[in-house]
């Protein structure tokens, strides 16, 4: 019976989600070890692979550098003609070959024995070079390949990125290493952007709406109108007393020109502070359908205004 593309795409992952769970089954003893070991250096995780496993390896590095932990992918024919002076002794070093016998390696092996810089095996082939010459061998399981003829690296290399992804999470808990965090190593598209805060897109300083409660309210419209947020806050010894809104205005029509700033305004406003993730605050804003949030440090002073707008120009949306 011939086989649909469907057919073969589901015995593909079939293959390869049996190997994962025998992975998860079968775990390296001295995985805890290896992460002891990456914790514990001063330098940055080196990560190296042939073929395939070198693109592997590139991820594996970026995945550690984006959740704390400095690494870098070297290329092991770059190695060879130089790139050897980016391993350092303060280094520890991870080298990826299913089989353990890739050639291009060797030169990495030879100097990470030569300046005892500490080697991490991912291999097949514990008993191989690579794994005689590592401290640690991460053992993958004796899987077959997905591919049609058994020999093209694709359940091989996705037990590797998955043991990647592992070290990666269980090292980035073990730091502490939280949202905050990740979001000053990703400043940039929209994962920057839901990882911003307040303080970010804020506006401060002489951009904002600052009455007192004495204020007249003719002068509180002056200001709004300067301003150009729609609002006015009202403040008292630098604290925050309240906030003016068009609703406020419409609520005291009556007489709205005889009163001041303190009679008119809404005296417990929500209000957000400067180190509120962006998304967290513009859910706030949406949920009670809000423009504008006033921003308050620890002591309840005014520090910033939070439009809309703001949170949307930035792509926090």
């Amino acid at each position: 019976m011939t086989q649909t593309p469907s057919d073969i795409a589901r015995a593909v992952l079939t293959t390869e989600a049996d190997a994962l769970r025998r992975l998860h089954d079968e775990l390296p003893a001295c995985f805890d070890a290896v992460v002891a070991l990456l914790l514990g250096i001063d330098g940055r995780v080196i990560v190296s692979g042939m073929g395939k496993s070198g693109h592997v390896a590139n991820k594996i590095a970026a995945t550690l550098a984006s959740t704390g932990t400095p690494a870098q992918a070297v290329h092991p024919g770059e190695a060879s003609h130089g790139d050897l002076g980016m391993i350092t002794r303060k280094d520890a070093v991870i080298l990826i070959s299913n089989s353990g016998e890739t050639r291009e390696l060797a030169d990495i092996i030879g100097h990470c024995v030569r300046f005892a810089i500490p080697l991490v095996a991912i291999t097949r082939k514990p008993d191989s070079t690579l794994g005689r010459a590592a401290q640690h061998v991460l053992t993958l399981p004796d899987a077959p390949e997905a591919c049609a003829i058994g020999m093209a690296p694709t359940t091989s290399t996705t037990l590797t990125m998955a043991l990647g992804d592992a070290l990666a999470v269980a090292m980035m808990t073990k730091r502490g290493f939280d949202k905050r965090a990740y979001g000053e190593l990703h400043p940039g598209g929209t994962l920057g952007a839901q990882l911003l805060h307040v303080s970010a897109v804020m506006h401060k300083g002489k951009e904002l709406p600052l009455v007192s409660a004495e204020t007249p309210m003719p002068e509180v419209l002056l200001e709004m109108s300067r301003k150009g947020f729609g609002v006015a806050a009202v403040a008292t010894g630098g604290r925050l007393a309240g906030i003016i809104t068009d609703g406020d205005l419409r609520r005291n029509m009556d007489g709205l020109m005889a009163r001041n700033a303190g009679e008119v305004a809404t005296r417990t406003p929500l209000v957000t502070r400067p180190d509120t993730l962006l998304t967290e605050a513009l859910g706030l804003m949406n949920m009670r359908k809000l423009t504008v949030l006033p921003v308050v440090d620890g002591e309840h002073r005014l520090v910033g205004l939070l439009h809309i707008h703001d949170a949307l120009r930035v792509g926090a949306a």
